[in-house]
Protein backbone atom coordinates (compact mmCIF):
# COMPACT_ATOMS: atom_id res chain seq x y z
CA UNK A 1 0.00 0.00 0.00
CA UNK A 2 1.42 3.37 -1.02
CA UNK A 3 0.36 6.67 0.51
CA UNK A 4 -0.73 8.87 -2.37
CA UNK A 5 -1.19 12.05 -0.34
CA UNK A 6 2.20 13.81 0.19
CA UNK A 7 0.78 15.91 3.03
CA UNK A 8 -0.09 12.74 4.93
CA UNK A 9 3.50 11.52 4.53
CA UNK A 10 4.78 14.83 5.89
CA UNK A 11 2.36 14.61 8.81
CA UNK A 12 3.39 11.03 9.55
CA UNK A 13 7.09 11.89 9.34
CA UNK A 14 6.66 14.87 11.65
CA UNK A 15 4.77 12.84 14.21
CA UNK A 16 7.31 10.04 14.08
CA UNK A 17 10.20 12.46 14.48
CA UNK A 18 8.65 13.64 17.74
CA UNK A 19 7.85 10.06 18.81
CA UNK A 20 11.42 8.94 18.07
CA UNK A 21 12.76 11.76 20.23
CA UNK A 22 10.47 10.89 23.14
CA UNK A 23 11.06 7.14 22.97
CA UNK A 24 14.81 7.33 22.41
CA UNK A 25 15.09 9.56 25.46
CA UNK A 26 14.06 6.55 27.57
CA UNK A 27 16.00 3.96 25.54
CA UNK A 28 13.07 2.71 23.44
CA UNK A 29 12.78 2.36 19.67
CA UNK A 30 9.26 3.77 19.38
CA UNK A 31 7.58 0.97 17.41
CA UNK A 32 4.36 1.21 19.40
CA UNK A 33 4.05 4.89 18.47
CA UNK A 34 4.89 4.22 14.82
CA UNK A 35 2.27 1.48 14.63
CA UNK A 36 -0.25 3.77 16.31
CA UNK A 37 0.44 6.53 13.78
CA UNK A 38 0.18 4.14 10.85
CA UNK A 39 -3.06 2.72 12.22
CA UNK A 40 -4.56 6.21 12.44
CA UNK A 41 -3.34 6.89 8.88
CA UNK A 42 -5.13 3.77 7.65
CA UNK A 43 -2.06 1.77 6.57
CA UNK A 44 -2.74 -1.95 6.10
CA UNK A 45 -1.79 -4.17 9.08
CA UNK A 46 0.43 -6.35 6.86
CA UNK A 47 2.56 -3.29 6.07
CA UNK A 48 2.74 -1.95 9.62
CA UNK A 49 4.98 -4.64 11.09
CA UNK A 50 7.95 -4.49 8.67
CA UNK A 51 7.95 -0.68 8.53
CA UNK A 52 7.72 -0.40 12.32
CA UNK A 53 10.59 -2.88 12.71
CA UNK A 54 12.77 -0.97 10.25
CA UNK A 55 12.18 2.30 12.10
CA UNK A 56 12.71 0.54 15.42
CA UNK A 57 16.11 -0.79 14.35
CA UNK A 58 17.34 2.68 13.43
CA UNK A 59 16.26 4.39 16.64
CA UNK A 60 17.22 1.51 18.95
CA UNK A 61 20.69 1.38 17.37
CA UNK A 62 21.21 5.08 18.04
CA UNK A 63 19.92 4.77 21.61
CA UNK A 64 22.15 1.74 22.23
CA UNK A 65 25.27 3.68 21.26
CA UNK A 66 24.31 6.80 23.19
CA UNK A 67 23.44 5.06 26.47
CA UNK A 68 26.49 2.78 26.18
CA UNK A 69 28.81 5.76 25.72
CA UNK A 70 27.20 7.43 28.73
CA UNK A 71 28.27 4.43 30.84
CA UNK A 72 24.84 3.05 31.79
CA UNK A 73 24.92 -0.34 30.02
CA UNK A 74 25.23 -3.56 32.10
CA UNK A 75 26.10 -6.75 30.21
CA UNK A 76 25.12 -9.13 33.09
CA UNK A 77 21.65 -7.57 33.06
CA UNK A 78 21.28 -7.71 29.27
CA UNK A 79 22.40 -11.16 28.13
CA UNK A 80 20.00 -13.41 30.13
CA UNK A 81 17.02 -11.70 28.49
CA UNK A 82 18.52 -11.39 25.01
CA UNK A 83 20.06 -14.83 24.50
CA UNK A 84 16.65 -16.50 24.25
CA UNK A 85 14.63 -13.56 22.96
CA UNK A 86 16.58 -13.38 19.66
CA UNK A 87 15.55 -16.82 18.30
CA UNK A 88 12.09 -16.33 19.81
CA UNK A 89 11.69 -13.02 17.96
CA UNK A 90 12.76 -14.70 14.73
CA UNK A 91 10.13 -17.37 15.30
CA UNK A 92 7.46 -14.75 15.99
CA UNK A 93 8.50 -12.73 12.94
CA UNK A 94 7.99 -15.76 10.72
CA UNK A 95 4.32 -15.98 11.73
CA UNK A 96 1.72 -13.92 9.87
CA UNK A 97 -1.45 -13.40 11.84
CA UNK A 98 -4.80 -12.75 10.13
CA UNK A 99 -5.48 -9.01 9.80
CA UNK A 100 -8.24 -8.96 12.43
CA UNK A 101 -6.19 -10.95 14.96
CA UNK A 102 -3.15 -8.74 14.36
CA UNK A 103 -5.19 -5.58 14.93
CA UNK A 104 -6.58 -6.86 18.23
CA UNK A 105 -3.19 -8.07 19.47
CA UNK A 106 -1.46 -4.83 18.52
CA UNK A 107 -4.32 -2.79 19.97
CA UNK A 108 -3.86 -4.53 23.32
CA UNK A 109 -0.10 -3.94 23.09
CA UNK A 110 -0.66 -0.23 22.42
CA UNK A 111 -3.03 0.05 25.37
CA UNK A 112 -0.43 -1.63 27.56
CA UNK A 113 2.29 0.64 26.18
CA UNK A 114 0.17 3.66 27.04
CA UNK A 115 -0.32 2.41 30.58
CA UNK A 116 3.38 1.65 30.92
CA UNK A 117 4.39 5.13 29.79
CA UNK A 118 1.89 6.72 32.18
CA UNK A 119 3.21 4.57 35.02
CA UNK A 120 6.86 5.19 34.17
CA UNK A 121 6.27 8.95 34.32
CA UNK A 122 6.11 8.51 38.09
CA UNK A 123 9.07 6.11 38.32
CA UNK A 124 11.78 7.00 40.76
CA UNK A 125 15.37 7.95 40.12
CA UNK A 126 18.35 5.63 40.04
CA UNK A 127 18.36 2.88 42.64
CA UNK A 128 21.34 2.90 44.94
CA UNK A 129 21.49 -0.90 44.89
CA UNK A 130 19.90 -3.35 42.48
CA UNK A 131 18.84 -6.93 43.03
CA UNK A 132 20.56 -9.66 41.08
CA UNK A 133 18.53 -10.96 38.13
CA UNK A 134 17.64 -14.69 38.36
CA UNK A 135 19.01 -16.06 35.07
CA UNK A 136 16.34 -18.78 34.50
CA UNK A 137 13.55 -16.27 35.09
CA UNK A 138 15.21 -13.70 32.84
CA UNK A 139 15.54 -16.27 30.04
CA UNK A 140 11.88 -17.27 30.35
CA UNK A 141 10.82 -13.62 30.21
CA UNK A 142 13.12 -13.03 27.24
CA UNK A 143 11.57 -15.93 25.30
CA UNK A 144 8.04 -14.63 25.88
CA UNK A 145 8.92 -11.06 24.96
CA UNK A 146 10.83 -12.22 21.89
CA UNK A 147 7.82 -14.05 20.45
CA UNK A 148 5.53 -11.12 21.22
CA UNK A 149 7.93 -8.64 19.63
CA UNK A 150 8.16 -10.74 16.47
CA UNK A 151 4.41 -11.16 16.17
CA UNK A 152 3.55 -7.48 16.64
CA UNK A 153 6.55 -5.56 15.32
CA UNK A 154 7.49 -3.95 18.63
CA UNK A 155 10.91 -4.58 20.11
CA UNK A 156 9.78 -5.71 23.56
CA UNK A 157 11.23 -2.80 25.49
CA UNK A 158 7.81 -1.57 26.61
CA UNK A 159 7.43 -4.87 28.46
CA UNK A 160 11.01 -5.32 29.69
CA UNK A 161 11.50 -1.82 31.12
CA UNK A 162 8.69 -1.90 33.71
CA UNK A 163 9.79 -5.36 34.86
CA UNK A 164 13.36 -4.17 35.45
CA UNK A 165 12.10 -1.23 37.48
CA UNK A 166 9.33 -3.09 39.30
CA UNK A 167 11.59 -5.88 40.58
CA UNK A 168 14.45 -3.53 41.41
CA UNK A 169 16.82 -5.10 38.90
CA UNK A 170 17.92 -1.72 37.50
CA UNK A 171 17.54 2.01 37.90
CA UNK A 172 16.00 4.20 35.22
CA UNK A 173 19.18 4.92 33.26
CA UNK A 174 20.36 1.32 33.38
CA UNK A 175 16.90 0.18 32.32
CA UNK A 176 17.07 2.43 29.27
CA UNK A 177 20.60 1.24 28.48
CA UNK A 178 19.49 -2.41 28.52
CA UNK A 179 16.12 -1.87 26.82
CA UNK A 180 17.70 -0.23 23.76
CA UNK A 181 19.93 -3.16 22.68
CA UNK A 182 17.20 -5.63 23.67
CA UNK A 183 14.84 -3.86 21.27
CA UNK A 184 17.56 -3.71 18.62
CA UNK A 185 18.38 -7.43 18.56
CA UNK A 186 14.73 -8.49 18.70
CA UNK A 187 13.74 -6.10 15.91
CA UNK A 188 16.61 -7.32 13.73
CA UNK A 189 15.63 -10.96 14.31
CA UNK A 190 11.96 -10.36 13.55
CA UNK A 191 12.81 -8.27 10.50
CA UNK A 192 15.15 -10.97 9.18
CA UNK A 193 12.41 -13.58 9.55
CA UNK A 194 10.00 -11.39 7.61
CA UNK A 195 12.51 -10.78 4.83
CA UNK A 196 13.21 -14.49 4.46
CA UNK A 197 9.50 -15.13 4.06
CA UNK A 198 8.75 -12.11 1.88
CA UNK A 199 11.86 -10.28 0.55
CA UNK A 200 10.56 -6.86 -0.47
CA UNK A 201 11.92 -3.32 -0.38
CA UNK A 202 10.37 -0.75 1.99
CA UNK A 203 7.53 1.31 0.46
CA UNK A 204 8.54 4.69 -0.94
CA UNK A 205 7.06 6.69 1.94
CA UNK A 206 9.06 4.65 4.49
CA UNK A 207 12.32 6.33 3.46
CA UNK A 208 10.95 9.70 4.59
CA UNK A 209 9.88 8.14 7.88
CA UNK A 210 13.35 6.65 8.34
CA UNK A 211 15.00 10.02 7.87
CA UNK A 212 12.62 11.55 10.40
CA UNK A 213 13.20 8.96 13.12
CA UNK A 214 16.98 9.09 12.71
CA UNK A 215 16.89 12.83 13.43
CA UNK A 216 14.44 12.49 16.31
CA UNK A 217 16.14 9.38 17.71
CA UNK A 218 19.60 10.93 17.71
CA UNK A 219 18.38 14.05 19.53
CA UNK A 220 16.27 12.07 21.99
CA UNK A 221 18.98 9.57 22.87
CA UNK A 222 21.51 12.37 23.34
CA UNK A 223 19.10 14.13 25.69
CA UNK A 224 17.90 11.04 27.54
CA UNK A 225 21.32 9.50 28.15
CA UNK A 226 22.36 12.63 30.05
CA UNK A 227 19.13 14.01 31.52
CA UNK A 228 15.84 12.71 32.86
CA UNK A 229 12.86 12.85 30.51
CA UNK A 230 9.96 15.15 31.32
CA UNK A 231 7.12 13.11 32.96
CA UNK A 232 4.46 15.25 31.26
CA UNK A 233 5.79 14.23 27.84
CA UNK A 234 5.35 10.57 28.69
CA UNK A 235 1.79 11.17 29.89
CA UNK A 236 0.78 12.93 26.67
CA UNK A 237 2.29 10.13 24.60
CA UNK A 238 0.50 7.58 26.77
CA UNK A 239 -2.85 9.15 25.88
CA UNK A 240 -2.02 9.02 22.16
CA UNK A 241 -1.17 5.32 22.39
CA UNK A 242 -4.34 4.61 24.35
CA UNK A 243 -6.46 6.29 21.68
CA UNK A 244 -4.75 4.39 18.85
CA UNK A 245 -4.95 1.11 20.74
CA UNK A 246 -8.67 1.57 21.36
CA UNK A 247 -9.18 2.31 17.67
CA UNK A 248 -7.48 -0.93 16.62
CA UNK A 249 -9.36 -3.07 19.14
CA UNK A 250 -12.81 -1.57 18.60
CA UNK A 251 -12.88 -0.62 14.91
Amino acid sequence: MEIANPSLVVLLASGMLVAAFLYASVGHGGASAYIAAMAIAGIAPAEMRPVALQLNVLVAAIATVKFFRAGHFRWPLFWPFAVVSIPAAYFGGAITLPGSAYKILVGVVLLYAGWQLWWSAHAGAELRSQRQVPVPLAMAIGALLGVLSGLTGVGGGIFLSPLLLLFGWAGTKQTSAVAAPFILVNSLAALAAGLVRNPTLPPDYAWWLMAAVVIGGWAGAEYGSRRFANPLIRQVLALVLAIAGSKMVLV
